[in-house]
């Protein structure tokens, strides 16, 4: 009976020691050289260069891939370009950094050049001389526009590479500069209206007529005007 009890208690220990590793595990592995981290992977990035993540991860050769990630996380998620981020541990000794940028949507004009924004009518802190963004033109910052970029790019990918620029003009009209011809919409135009022109400008091409504008302004209608 004395022996059953003894078993008991230590099957009871080893049960209660395998609950708890996940919270013991890592501090007794974390002090192990073996698991210091050597080797840093970024992935993920397109427009932040790979130095301005590892200035924000704080890390060297003394940490360990089992020192807590969420700390490293919040680091990194705190530049203003970064979306969200993600480390995770590849033994024995790499982190891994999987980054989700910001997208730029727009370049709206400033002072001496350009600045970067984002659907949200937010500034990306990004340089337009020193990183190639290939994003339309807008005179000035203008929320709306840039929810409508935004969306855009997001649904119609193929339509956005071809916006040059957006610009308002007489009673708050909108005028989409096209590399064929600018197209005018009114300022409540919706991404299934602009695609409107797509099967006009097919049309046009193959007869191989000259536009000067389309406009989208009246109902159920697309005009073109030819040169």
């Amino acid at each position: 009976m004395r022996m059953k009890r003894v078993k008991l208690a230590l099957v009871g220990i080893a049960a209660l020691l395998f609950v708890a590793s996940p919270l013991w595990a890592p501090l007794f592995l974390r002090r192990i050289a073996f698991f210091h981290v050597r080797r840093i992977e970024i992935l993920g990035t397109r427009y932040l260069a790979p130095s301005d993540i590892l200035a924000r991860l704080h890390v060297d050769t003394t940490a360990s891939v089992w020192d807590p990630m969420a700390p490293l996380e919040l680091r990194v998620a705190g530049h203003p370009e970064i979306e969200r981020a993600v480390v995770r541990r590849k033994m024995p000794g790499t982190l891994v950094i999987e980054v989700t940028e910001r997208i730029p949507v727009a370049l709206v004009q400033a002072n001496g050049g350009f600045r970067v924004y984002d659907a949200r009518g937010i500034p990306l802190p990004l340089d337009p001389a020193r990183v190639p963004i290939d994003a339309p033109v807008l005179m000035q910052r203008d929320t709306a526009l840039l929810r409508l970029l935004g969306s855009m790019r997001d649904r119609m990918p193929a339509m956005y590479a071809r916006v040059i620029a957006v610009s308002r003009v007489a009673n708050g009209e909108l005028m989409f500069q096209f590399p064929l011809q600018p197209v005018r919409a009114l300022q409540d135009v919706t991404l299934d209206r602009l695609a409107e022109i797509e099967p006009v400008e097919a049309d046009l091409l193959h007869k191989q007529l000259r536009v000067a504008e389309i406009d989208l302004r009246y109902r159920d209608q697309v005009i073109a005007r030819l040169q």
